[in-house]
């Protein structure tokens, strides 16, 4: 099980707001089941089996292009542990424990 983080940024668009592109990106990931998702404010965290992952921002970062973006800028994190399994809920509350 992989945590993944991603920013896909649209580039050449005639708007400063993304919310819109956002959004269509989000509906992909909506499809897919297997794949847990959150949306932060600077991005995506998304946790699943890391060859799903990847496939699903390949897919996802087409999106801004079909909405006629002419420059698409993907950022991708990756924590792929294997020692044990872990969550996003496990790593937030891992660190609020140490408060």
């Amino acid at each position: 099980m992989a945590i993944v983080e991603f920013t896909i940024v649209p580039l050449g668009t005639k708007d400063t707001s993304l919310s819109k592109y956002v959004a269509d990106c989000h509906k992909v990931l909506e499809e897919v089941e297997e794949i847990k998702y959150q949306l932060t404010p600077m991005g995506t965290i998304v946790e699943g089996d890391l060859d799903l992952i990847l496939k699903t921002i390949r897919k996802i970062h087409e999106v801004p292009f079909n909405n006629g973006a002419l420059r698409v800028s993907t950022s991708i994190k990756i924590d792929d542990r294997r020692d044990k399994s872990s969550s996003m809920e496990a790593k937030v509350k891992s660190v609020k424990e140490k408060l």
